[in-house]
């Protein structure tokens, strides 16, 4: 059996610092983003030490740090300019903001041209494009020009305002990915690119820019998102080969995902079990992914309520909030109560307070961090492979 000790290296770097997050995420429902930078360091190191031991591609390699860095730098766009509560002021100081520019646009152009063994002008217009949309959202940026919303304020607090700027503010991103995915691809077929190592920059690029993408849409959780994002940096490959054998893929945080939906799935089967026993009553599908709370307790719960809750002349009238509009209100970032919200900013949710108390009981979701599944999806991916294709064939009497 090979082992990549580079990947083994960076596997538990990752694995100790997922553990730490997930504590983290119990406690406080938050990682700060600082608390990843030593594994992504470790990650970073190891997985271009590998590229180079199989590839000896310099191309490559600095085509890999710079799809690393368009993330970071997406971030520190994203951050709107401000420190965290680490105070990393280093990174996120406003006036640095061209500076980490110039690195973002240098690196490509290395990869795509200079470190490549001609020039490919296919490429471009893609790098042009690429430059094009940094520079006017990092001017943007600079100008003081938010968003579709300021993320730095609260849901009660965020205000739309639909024009050209803010839809590209908000999706330019995707974009970026797209030229990312598009420059691996003709990498991959021009005789003289990267070949076939030019997929793990593919796959790095849709895999992790759905994830950043979700993650702004409100659709998935910061730190979850991050998770997956830099176990796809720091470990694009198996360390060696789990007991299920490689899947088709071959590309590990794919296998992380598909296991921690897999272990997922228990918790709601168990959820749905708790609340038949209590004969908790809602229609079916809440019983899977929630249960009711005492209202007046409901400050120290985690979760979003999954009810609508009104009172008119004395009279409460509620309704759970369907699926769609579920969507809906997390994708405006609005409209959805947070029992963090209800604990920590109590003043700005009075009314909704005092009508939870006297509805009695409220129903919401539960609140079980997905990085504790991401974290169990490692192990298990790592060790045993991915437990859907290992079903698929067992199913197909491949095993």
């Amino acid at each position: 059996m090979e082992i990549l000790y580079p990947m083994v290296i960076s596997a538990v770097a990752v694995f100790a610092t997922l553990v730490y997050a997930s504590y983290l995420d119990i406690r406080d429902r938050r990682v700060p983003f600082i608390h990843w930078l030593p594994m992504l360091g470790v990650g970073i190191v190891c997985t271009g030490y590998l590229l180079w031991q199989t590839t000896a591609n310099v191309s490559l390699i600095t085509g890999y740090l710079a799809i690393v860095l368009c993330f970071l730098y997406a971030d520190y766009l994203d951050s709107r300019g401000g420190t965290d509560s680490l105070g990393l002021t280093w990174y996120y100081k406003k006036s640095s903001i061209f500076y980490y520019l110039a690195l973002v646009m240098i690196l490509p152009a290395l990869s795509w041209f200079v470190f490549a063994p001609s020039i490919n002008i296919q490429l471009v217009p893609w790098y042009a494009m690429f430059v094009g949309i940094f520079s006017y959202i990092s001017y943007m940026e600079y100008k003081g020009i938010k968003g579709m919303f300021d993320e730095t304020a609260r849901p009660k607090h965020r205000k739309q305002d639909a024009n050209v700027s803010d839809a590209i503010n908000r999706w330019y991103f995707v974009l970026i990915i797209v030229i990312f995915a598009i420059t691996s691809l003709l990498m991959l077929f021009r005789p003289d690119g990267w070949g076939s190592p030019a997929l793990v920059i593919l796959l790095l690029a849709v895999f992790c820019g759905i994830f950043y993408i979700f993650a702004r849409m409100h659709l998935f959780g910061g730190a979850d998102a991050w998770a997956l994002i830099f176990i796809s940096f720091c470990i694009p490959t198996f360390p060696f080969t789990p007991l299920l054998g490689n899947p088709p893929l071959g590309f590990l945080s794919f296998s992380v995902l598909i296991n921690a939906l897999l272990l997922n799935l228990v918790v709601p089967v168990g959820i749905f079990v708790i609340n038949s026993i209590r004969r908790n009553r809602a229609p079916l599908m809440y019983m899977f992914f929630g249960f009711p709370v005492r209202g007046d307790r409901i400050q120290d719960e985690w979760g979003f309520v999954m009810e609508d809750i009104e009172e008119k002349k004395g009279t409460i009238s509620r309704r759970f909030i369907g699926f769609w509009d579920s969507v809906r209100r997390m994708y405006a970032g609005e409209g959805r109560v947070y029992t963090k919200d209800l604990r920590e900013h109590p003043e700005e949710f009075q009314k909704e307070l005092a009508m939870y108390r006297n509805a009695g009981t409220v129903w919401i979701s539960y609140a079980v961090p997905f990085i504790i599944p991401i974290t169990a999806g490692l192990i298990t991916a790592i060790v045993f492979g991915d437990l859907l294709f290992a079903f698929m064939k067992i199913i197909a009497g491949g095993i």
